[in-house]
């Protein structure tokens, strides 16, 4: 299998790098800066690229690389702060931009290899302060803007290539052109990394692995523990345990639904938990948002892990964790890995043969397109990001039964609207907020003092930015008219128009 590595240093949109790496079918890897430069030998790599970052690379704290990398004889991409990086490494020059770039900016194509086919003008994506004043020697300046002299070079004799833009981010118009190129024409990469057979080599592996043993899987009814469920059922079937701890916090009949997709479809154990009046319980008077959070993970992990303890022979455990999850970051703490993807919180009184992670090496995409593989229902594979805490977050203030009950009403009103529209595919993602502010209403001939529900909807490709969607007003004034007639308790409907950023996608 071939593969090209992705040097982290730390940047926004890394990940995103390897995704789009791998929609050309050229699988990527991502690694820390940190990584030894025998491994980067050893990688068997067609290509390296160096991502962008946040710092500047003539501070001595930046993330930095030793220069005998450049000299592998692998093709090196460098994109933002990695084409300054690689400039400093080869004595050119970085400096302070007199005039900083952020968002689109206007490229003029003077001709080179990563910018084949690209138009003499068109758009692409920028993020910097420093800019390279001086292309080191060898280098040919390949492309320019108004403000940069210098917004992409190459040196074809060394292999080395550089672009001070993003070409990763849709916003730039021919990104996706540029990486061909570079995979295809500097790297020589053939495409062919399919994920046809993924299913059934996992699955082999699995069984090879687990042979007899039993597996736990601590499933939430989200994508990725959805389908790590789905590939385990099928590899060894009743040898697998499934925990589902249903909080109380779902969206209205989606623990009901979790339960009989997986009892319906899978040969497995499905074990449901319900909890929600001892979750209600502890947080019972809580309104910080932190706090709540807290609360709501210390009380899964206290309830999940009883229920492990009542499985007797225990065997492996299983998550759903995926590739973004347990990569390093470079972003100055590369030596941790997301603490809650890993077996740190496991009780002292609880011993397992071992972590598997069937969808260790794949991304969100990815692991959809498996579940459908799998024939998981769409519903679940295509879920839409839903908080850890549920809508615990989503209820701004003390978390109660009926506020429970009025988001999961309104929330409800508001899928049906657009799934009867046929608008849902439009967004990225749409919810309802409870914020627990009472307003004034008059309902029939009654003066009425009730809730608000705010709807969110926004529109992005990878939730780095988002922006708000245009839902047409008539489609609008059936969700408020609809909301306010069935929902008790809910007298006024406002839609959220704030981007990401300044606002998040979620209120809390």
């Amino acid at each position: 299998m071939e593969k090209v590595l992705v040097l982290d240093f730390g940047g926004q949109y890394n990940q995103l790098i390897a995704r789009r790496v791998r929609d050309h079918g050229v699988y990527a890897e991502i690694l820390p800066y940190t990584v030894p430069l025998q491994r980067i030998k050893d990688g068997g790599y067609k290509g390296i690229i160096f991502t962008g970052g946040p710092n500047s690379v003539y501070d001595e704290k930046s993330p930095h690389y030793t220069p005998e990398v450049l000299n592998l004889g692998i093709p090196v991409l460098g994109i933002c702060y990695g084409a300054q990086l690689m400039t400093w490494m080869l004595d050119g020059k970085v400096e302070t931009a007199p005039v900083s770039e952020y968002g689109k900016i206007e490229l003029k194509n003077l001709s080179g290899v990563i910018l084949d086919e690209v138009p003499e003008k068109s758009v692409v994506w920028m993020s910097h302060t420093d800019y390279i004043s001086s292309a080191p020697e060898g280098f040919v300046i390949t492309g320019k803007t108004d403000d940069c002299p210098c917004a992409s070079m190459e040196c074809r004799e060394k292999g080395l290539y550089a672009v001070q833009f993003h070409p990763e981010v849709t916003h730039s118009e021919y990104g996706k052109k540029m990486l061909h190129n570079f995979l295809f024409k500097v790297c020589g990469c053939a495409g062919d990394w399919k994920m046809d057979n993924f299913i059934e080599s996992t699955v082999k592996s699995l069984r090879e692995q687990i042979g007899d043993k039993n597996v736990i899987l601590g499933l939430s009814g989200g994508v990725d523990s959805s389908v790590a469920a789905a590939l385990l059922s099928r590899a060894v079937g009743k040898q697998l345990t499934c925990v589902f701890v249903d909080q109380g916090l779902m969206r209205k009949d989606e623990g009901d639904f979790v339960e009989k997709t997986f009892t319906s479809m899978f040969d497995m154990n499905f074990v449901r938990v319900n909890a929600q009046e001892r979750f209600l319980r502890e947080l019972k008077g809580v309104t910080d948002p932190e706090q709540k959070r807290k609360i709501i993970g210390r009380e899964f992990f206290n309830v999940f892990w009883d229920k492990i303890r009542e499985q007797g022979e225990l065997g492996y455990f299983a998550q759903g964790t995926i590739y973004p999850d347990r990569i390093e970051s470079g972003r100055g703490d590369a030596d941790k890995i997301k603490t809650h993807h890993n077996l740190a919180g496991v009780p002292e009184d609880v011993e397992f043969l071992g972590v598997i992670e069937p969808l260790g090496d794949l991304f969100k995409d990815e692991v959809r397109k498996v579940g459908e593989m799998l024939g998981i229902p769409s519903q679940l594979v295509w879920r839409q990001p839903f908080p850890g805490p549920g809508l615990g977050v989503r209820i701004l203030g003390e978390i109660t039964a009926q506020k429970i009950e009025i988001l999961q009403q309104a929330d409800w009103v508001l899928r049906d609207e657009m799934e009867k529209n046929g608008y849902e595919k439009e967004m990225a993602q749409f919810f309802c907020v409870l914020p627990c502010v009472k307003t004034v209403g008059v309902m029939g001939d009654h003066r009425t003092y009730d809730h608000l529900i705010g709807i969110r909807a926004v529109t992005t490709d990878d939730f780095m930015t988002a922006d708000w969607a245009r839902i047409p007003y008539d489609i609008l004034a059936r969700v408020s008219n609809r909301i306010t007639n069935e929902v008790e308790h809910v007298n006024r409907v406002v839609y959220d128009i704030t981007s990401k950023p300044p606002g998040t996608v979620e209120w809390e």
